[in-house]
C-alpha cells in the first residue's frame, strides 16, 4: 500500500469512527444494545486502536510523498512553531483544570470561569495548534495527511460535540454557546465575557511551560530533530 494513502487512510478512519460513534443516532442505539459504560469502553479501544495504528504507520513512514515546502530555515517560523505549540500545551492543560461543563454534566451546573472564557473547547484547540504547527514544520505530503489528522478532529469535533449538546442538553447548552467562543478570544472580543485577574489560567499556564520544557529537552530522543534548532 502506498505509504501516504497508508496515513491517509488512518487518519480517516480515526476521525470517522470518533465523530459516527459519537453521533446522535448511532451512539443512543449503541448504548441502548451494550450499556452506557461498555460503549464508552468500545468507544475508547476503536479511537486508541486507530490512533496507534495512526502513529504506527506514520513512524514507519515519516516524510514520505513529495515535499510540499520545507519552512525549517525560517527563523520566523520557528518561533512561531514554538509558540503555536505552547499555546497548544497550555490549552490542553487548561481542558484539564477546567473542563468543558458539556462534558462533565449539564452546563447549568458549572460556572463558566478560566480557561472557557478563552474558549469551550480548550482540548480541541490544542490538537488545532499541535497539528498546525507540526504542518509548519514538516511540509511532506504524509507528514501533512498525519498532522493534519489532528487538525481536522479538533475542528470538526467542536463543531459536532456543540451540535450533539445542543440537542441532548438544548437551552442550557445554548445559553453556554452563545456566552462563550470556540475560537480562542473571540467572545472576548465581542463583549460577551470579560477576562478578569482571577480567570487567568494559571495553573495551566504552569503545566503548558513545565510540559513544553520536558518536551524541547526529549523531542530529539523520542521523535528527532531539535526544536531550538
Amino acid at each position: 500500500m502506498n505509504p501516504v494513502f497508508a496515513i491517509a487512510l488512518w487518519g480517516t478512519l480515526f476521525i470517522a469512527t470518533h465523530l459516527i460513534l459519537s453521533s446522535s443516532r448511532v451512539r443512543p442505539r449503541l448504548v441502548a444494545i451494550l450499556g452506557a459504560q461498555p460503549f464508552r469502553g468500545v468507544y475508547s479501544l476503536v479511537a486508541i486502536g486507530t490512533l496507534v495504528m495512526l502513529i504506527i504507520t506514520f513512524a514507519h513512514h515519516k516524510h514520505a510523498g513529495p515535499m510540499l515546502w520545507y519552512l525549517r530555515d525560517i527563523g520566523a517560523v520557528r518561533a512561531l512553531t514554538f509558540i503555536l505549540m505552547l499555546a497548544a500545551l497550555i490549552f490542553l492543560a487548561g481542558a484539564f483544570v477546567t473542563p468543558n461543563p458539556g462534558g462533565i454534566g449539564a452546563p447549568h451546573e458549572a460556572r463558566v470561569r478560566g480557561m472557557l472564557k478563552i474558549t469551550r473547547h480548550p482540548s480541541f484547540v490544542a490538537f488545532i495548534l499541535f497539528g498546525l504547527a507540526h504542518m509548519l514544520m514538516n511540509g511532506w505530503l504524509g507528514d501533512l495527511f498525519f498532522f493534519g489528522t489532528f487538525v481536522v478532529l479538533g475542528g470538526a469535533g467542536g463543531i459536532h460535540q456543540d451540535g450533539r449538546k445542543l440537542r441532548e442538553l438544548g437551552e442550557p447548552y445554548r445559553r453556554l454557546v452563545a456566552e462563550t467562543s470556540f475560537v480562542p478570544g473571540v467572545a472576548i472580543i465581542e463583549g460577551r465575557q470579560r477576562l478578569g485577574a482571577v480567570d487567568i489560567p494559571w495553573a495551566g499556564i504552569g503545566i503548558g511551560l513545565a510540559l513544553m520544557i520536558v518536551l524541547v529537552v526529549l523531542h530529539p530522543y523520542l521523535f528527532g530533530g531539535h526544536p531550538l534548532q
